[in-house]
């Protein structure tokens, strides 16, 4: 940030190729709307880039742009209430496994299945508990850094995880073999 108050464009460049995967990522699972969740990363990077003179490090650089992401993404859902969001992230849930196993078509079926319960699942949630969880289970932020992108104190943070917790664990019993 210090290279890029300075006017280095490389340095941006390289700010932008390490984090607009998670920026872009995070709102498309938001917002469900690829146009619009890259029109939300590109006004994130440029709100970085005005930034840049006045940004202070007092917490992780992430935590700083995913409460960017975080306010542009409420605002968008202000201003469109009526909006309905789905998640798909097109996960392929055999993808990144060390198992060489092959897996029947009907296993790939299932699992997909249970990949779109979960997602429609995540997505009913209320905006501040889904992202809570987006954040901690996609980007892997603690819950002090979620906490801080959401405006809450740490008891805040984990009551709104457990909160979302529950609520998915009733939605989706057959994830704990209850039916």
């Amino acid at each position: 940030m210090a290279r890029i108050a300075k006017g280095d464009d490389e340095a941006f460049r390289l700010l932008i190729e390490r984090h607009k995967l998670a920026v872009f990522g995070t709102a498309f699972k938001m917002l469900q709307d690829r146009f619009l969740a890259e029109e939300i990363t590109q006004k994130v990077f440029l709100r970085v880039y005005w930034a840049a003179k006045r940004y202070r490090p007092t917490a992780k650089f992430r935590t700083w742009l995913f409460t960017i992401l975080r306010r542009l993404v409420l605002n968008e859902f202000r201003r469109r209430p009526s909006a309905e969001v789905l998640i798909l992230t097109g996960d392929d849930p055999g993808a990144g496994s060390s198992q060489t196993t092959a897996r029947s078509p009907a296993e790939m079926l299932l699992d997909k299945e249970r990949i779109d319960l979960v997602e429609r699942a995540i997505a009913s949630l209320p905006p501040k508990q889904r992202l809570a969880v987006l954040l901690k289970g996609y980007e892997d932020l603690s819950y002090e850094e979620i906490g801080r992108v959401l405006g809450l104190s740490l008891s805040a943070t984990r009551a709104l995880l457990f909160r979302a917790r529950e609520s998915l664990r009733k939605s989706l019993p057959f994830l704990l073999g209850e039916r």
